[in-house]
């Protein structure tokens, strides 16, 4: 289909009362999930996906999608205002963001973020309206080598953009295959690490291990420290950018709009990676890179610019390629799975209103979310105001329902408690969480394409270096993890542990 016949199929699909409301309210949970620091968007698509299994797949993916890139919006209201990143790609706005508020200019902060993250989403939803066709054109001549290699080459990738010890990112791609293999086998019907338990049988639960992880994690770090921290209490004032921020921030939006999608592309890149990426490239080109740290706009635009690229980025690989390169898209395959949808080349023209809806949903959400951003922000300052004794029994509530709604099953609940703790004492130990989420929810899918190329293969496993493509994208991988050693053990790179 034509992308723009297709994005008018889209608008056709998403400008129905129902789609409009469940985009808004989507918006909506967004926004306060990135405004209220210690959710986070991964804890809220856990939380409320149980919600989406009620929904057609479109009403539940627009909703999703839209939490997603509305938390980019709102993460920034916490940064500028109270100095702690409501989300985590919101890290760098505080740099330079929370000190313009201290020199009484929180509203040009907040007002330069909104229009930052409103044209840079608008941006990367245009190029994905005719990027992603072209990608699922050349994605649907492969077959089962080509796709485990693709989904090698991600976790590969993913473990290249953590900061930390390859090594413990090995582990955690070991352990998530390892958590991964529990249950009856698809092919044979054996059971596999069960112990003879029933509740073992069907395999550990996504939602239980995702709210575990980022949802009681979370929970255990903020009560540990307990968040702290004085809101600006000046009335905020002057939200829309004067001419010279304009002029200082419309560079930084373009280079953080570019910057922001390409990193969506790669597996293991995202909003987070690309905000730092597009912080460091504002530094390296001003002329006065002293400013930045002591309230440079050019700090705020670029990565508040950044980060919401990213997310129209990510979405394509998953609904082109059937492949997530973070843990909250990673997530968003879930609903599609439980309704019977496959993601991948094919899934454009199967299922063309669904595709073409989501990104239709994504111009429409950037408005609705500007809309949120600017007029409203003072009632967003106001709930930063919430004491964090007070939040936290209500987000436990809350995973405990999400855990529990998936299945009915009160087993899941200790899963969800056993990763909690579990995720508490993996991040003390500087253990990066996300390629644990990652590499659970590729290991069916790749193993699944391994055991389908050998299958296929009279040769066995030579199938894999005698199509070119597989060839080529393990060879990409080999190359990739053995940068990453050399860099992690070179003296520059601190030798970590």
């Amino acid at each position: 289909m034509d992308p723009l016949a297709g994005l008018l199929t889209g608008f056709g699909v998403i400008l129905t009362p129902q789609n409009l409301y469940l985009c808004l309210i989507g918006s909506v949970i967004g926004t306060l999930v990135g405004v209220l620091p210690g959710v986070g968007p991964l804890a809220a698509l856990a939380l409320l996906l149980p919600v989406t299994f009620t929904l057609s797949p479109v009403g539940g993916m627009v909703m999703l999608c839209s939490i997603c890139y509305g938390a980019m919006y709102g993460g920034s209201t916490a940064s500028v205002l109270l100095n702690i990143p409501g989300e985590a790609a919101s890290v760098v706005t505080c740099i330079d963001g929370h000190q313009m508020a201290r020199q009484g200019r929180a509203g040009a902060a907040l007002g330069i973020a909104a229009m930052g993250s409103f044209i840079a989403g608008t941006i990367g939803v245009l190029v994905m309206t005719f990027f992603a066709p072209l990608i699922a054109s050349v994605a649907i001549r492969f077959g089962p080598p080509e796709n485990f290699g693709l989904m090698v080459l991600g976790l590969v990738c993913t473990l290249f953009m953590i900061s930390g010890s390859p090594v413990k990112g090995v582990l955690m791609v070991a352990l998530a295959f390892l958590a991964a293999a529990v249950g009856i086998d698809v092919v044979n019907g054996k059971e596999r690490f069960t112990f003879g338990s029933i509740n073992l049988s069907g395999g550990i639960e996504l939602l239980s291990v995702v709210i575990g992880l980022f949802g009681l994690t979370e929970v255990f770090f903020n009560v540990e420290t307990m968040v702290k921290g004085t809101v600006i209490a000046e009335r905020i004032r002057g939200l829309w950018p004067t001419a010279a921020d304009w002029r200082a921030s419309w560079r930084p939006m373009l280079r953080g709009s570019g910057v922001g999608f390409l990193l969506g592309l790669v597996p293991g890149g995202g909003p987070v990676t690309a905000s730092f990426m597009s912080y460091a490239i504002e530094k390296r080109v001003s002329a006065h890179p002293e400013r930045f740290g002591n309230g440079a706009i050019e700090g705020v635009a670029g990565p508040e610019s950044a980060n919401n690229a990213a997310v129209a980025g990510s979405i394509i690989p998953v609904l082109a390629l059937g492949t997530p390169g973070n843990p909250v898209t990673a997530l968003l395959l879930r609903p599609l799975v439980i309704q019977g949808l496959q993601p991948g080349p094919l899934f454009m023209t199967q299922r063309p209103d669904l595709f073409w809806g989501i990104v239709a949903s994504m111009y429409v959400g950037n408005v609705f979310l500007l809309i949120l951003n600017l007029p409203l922000v003072g009632l967003w300052a106001q709930l930063l105001r919430i004491p964090y004794r007070v939040l936290f029994p209500v987000v436990l509530l809350l995973c405990v329902i999400g855990a529990y709604s998936a299945n009915k099953n009160v087993f899941d609940l200790w899963v969800m408690l056993g990763f909690g703790i579990a995720g508490y004492v993996l991040r003390k130990l500087e253990y990066d969480l996300a390629p644990f989420v990652i590499a659970f929810v590729l290991a069916p899918l790749l193993e699944q394409s391994l055991r389908q190329s050998l299958v296929m293969s009279p040769d066995g496993a030579m199938i894999l270096v005698q199509r070119p493509v597989t060839a080529v994208l393990l060879a990409a991988a080999a190359v990739l993890a053995a940068l990453m050693f050399r860099r992690k053990s070179s003296p520059m790179g601190g030798g970590s542990s």
